[in-house]
C-alpha cells in the first residue's frame, strides 16, 4: 500500500507541473462570476433629455400611469395586489437601478458643437444628481461606436464626458460606459487602450473605466473564420468587460428580419443569446437582454396590451437566464418590476426550502449539487438585491444570513467541488 501512496503523489505533483499553464489559464479567464448586485433593468435616455432630476420624474410618471391604468395592470397581475404594492414601492424608492445616457442610436447625429454642449451639460448634470442623491445606483454613458465613421466622435463624447464628470468629483464605482456596433475584437482592445490613457491623463485609478459591449451586428457572434468573436471579445477587455447587452433591432435587422417580426423571442435573437451566454459563462461578465419598442401609451386598450407583451418578455428573459434588460419608457418600468417581483416570489419557498435542504444535508426527492446551490443562493440573492424579497423572509426560509447565502452563490468552480 506504501508503493501504491508513493505513486499517487508522484503522479499527482508530475501532473500539478504538467497542467499549471491550464490551471493559470482558467483562473485568468474564468474567475467566476462578479460579486455584487447587477441591476434589473437599463433605462436609456437620450443624452439632450436628461437632467438632475429626471430619475424622479420617471418615478413618478411610472406611478401616474400605474394609477390611471391600475385596474388593467391588477388583472394582468391576476388580481395579486400584494405584487402591486410591491411595485408602487418600488417606484417610489428607486424607479431606475441603471441609467444610460444616450448619445448614439437614441440621441442621433448632430453637429459637433451640439453634441459637445449635450456632452458637457449632461456630465454636470450627473454631478449634480450624484451629489444631491437623485442619481440612479447605477450609471453611464453609450457614445457612438469604434468604426471608421464615428470613431473620432465616439471618442470626443467619452473623453469631454469622463473629465467633466470628475473634474468635481470621484469616477462613481457603479460607472459603465457601453461600446455599441462592435464588428471586431481589435475595438474592444482599442477601448481597452482608450479607458488606460484616460486613466492616466484624469488621475483615475487603473482599471476605474469599466465597459459594456453592445451585441448588435452578427459580426460579433459569428466571425469570418467562423469562431465566435464574442467570446474573444470579452477575453480582449484586460478585466474591464462586465457586460454584454443584445442589441434587439439593430442585430435582428441586420441578420435581413423584416420590421414586423423583430423582437426578443425572433429565433436569431435566441441564437445570438444563447451564443452571448456560453461565451460570458464564468468569466465575471453579466448580460442583459435588449428592448421592446411596443410602449404602453395610447388608451386603456394600447397600453394593456403593451403591458401585457412586456410582462410575458421580461418573464421569458428571466426564465432564460436574462437578469437584466432595456427599458425606453417610464410606462414600461410598471411591468418590469411586477415582472422580476413576481419571477422572485413566485420562486421563493421552493427555492428556500432546496437550499436549507442542501446545507443541512437532509434527505429529499432531489439530490441537488454544488452547482445547483451555487444557482439557488444566487436566485434568493438576486431577489433580495432589487427588493422582491427581504432578508428576513429569505433567511427565515433557508436558515442562512447574507453573508452565507452571498458566500453560498459566489463560490468558485475550485470550491464547488
Amino acid at each position: 500500500m506504501e508503493s501504491l501512496d508513493h505513486l499517487v503523489g508522484g503522479l499527482a505533483s508530475e501532473l500539478d507541473v504538467r497542467l499549471a499553464d491550464v490551471d493559470a489559464a482558467l483562473a485568468a479567464h474564468y474567475p467566476g462570476e462578479r460579486a455584487g448586485r447587477q441591476p434589473v433593468h437599463t433605462v436609456y435616455v437620450p443624452a439632450d433629455r436628461f437632467h438632475p432630476g429626471l430619475i424622479g420624474d420617471h418615478g413618478a410618471a411610472a406611478l401616474g400611469v400605474v394609477e390611471q391604468h391600475e385596474d388593467r395592470l391588477l388583472a394582468l397581475l391576476d388580481g395579486d395586489g400584494d405584487l402591486l404594492s410591491l411595485v408602487r414601492a418600488k417606484l417610489e424608492r428607486e424607479p431606475v437601478e441603471d441609467l444610460r445616457i444616450d448619445f448614439e442610436d437614441g440621441y442621433g447625429t448632430r453637429s459637433d458643437d451640439e453634441e459637445d454642449d449635450d456632452v458637457r451639460r449632461a456630465a454636470r448634470d450627473l454631478r449634480a444628481a450624484l451629489d444631491a442623491g437623485t442619481a440612479a445606483p447605477f450609471t453611464g454613458i453609450r457614445f457612438k461606436g469604434f468604426e471608421a465613421p464615428t470613431r473620432a466622435r465616439g471618442v470626443r463624447t467619452l473623453t469631454l464626458f469622463v473629465a467633466g464628470l470628475v473634474e468635481d468629483g470621484p469616477l462613481p464605482p457603479t460607472f459603465v460606459v457601453t461600446l455599441p456596433k462592435v464588428t471586431a475584437v481589435e475595438q474592444v482592445e482599442a477601448l481597452v487602450h482608450v479607458a488606460t490613457r484616460l486613466e492616466r491623463e484624469l488621475g483615475l485609478a487603473d482599471g476605474a473605466l469599466r465597459f459594456e459591449i453592445q451585441v448588435e451586428t452578427p459580426q460579433s457572434i459569428l466571425g469570418p473564420d467562423g469562431s465566435a468573436l464574442v467570446a474573444r471579445m470579452v477575453h480582449a477587455s484586460a478585466g474591464r468587460c462586465t457586460g454584454l447587452h443584445y442589441g434587439t433591432y439593430d442585430y435582428s435587422a441586420s441578420c435581413g428580419i423584416a420590421a414586423a417580426h423583430q423582437s426578443l423571442e425572433h429565433p436569431v435573437a435566441d441564437h445570438a443569446k444563447a451564443v452571448m451566454q456560453a461565451a460570458a459563462a464564468g468569466t465575471g461578465v453579466r448580460l442583459s437582454d435588449g428592448s421592446t419598442n411596443l410602449l404602453p401609451v395610447g388608451g386603456p386598450d394600447e397600453v394593456e396590451a403593451a403591458w401585457a407583451n412586456h410582462l410575458r418578455l421580461v418573464r421569458r428573459s428571466l426564465a432564460r437566464g436574462y437578469y437584466q434588460g432595456w427599458d425606453l419608457h417610464p410606462a414600461q418600468l410598471p411591468t418590469r418590476f411586477a415582472a422580476t417581483f413576481g419571477f422572485y416570489r413566485d420562486g421563493l419557498a421552493a427555492a428556500a426550502d432546496r437550499l436549507r435542504t442542501y446545507v443541512e444535508r437532509r434527505d429529499s426527492g432531489v439530490l441537488d449539487e454544488p452547482a445547483t446551490a451555487r444557482a439557488l443562493a444566487d436566485f434568493l440573492l438576486r431577489g433580495t438585491d432589487c427588493g422582491a424579497l427581504s432578508q428576513d423572509e429569505v433567511g427565515e426560509g433557508t436558515g442562512l444570513d447574507p453573508h452565507r447565502l452571498a458566500g453560498l452563490a459566489h463560490r468558485t468552480r475550485g470550491q464547488e467541488g
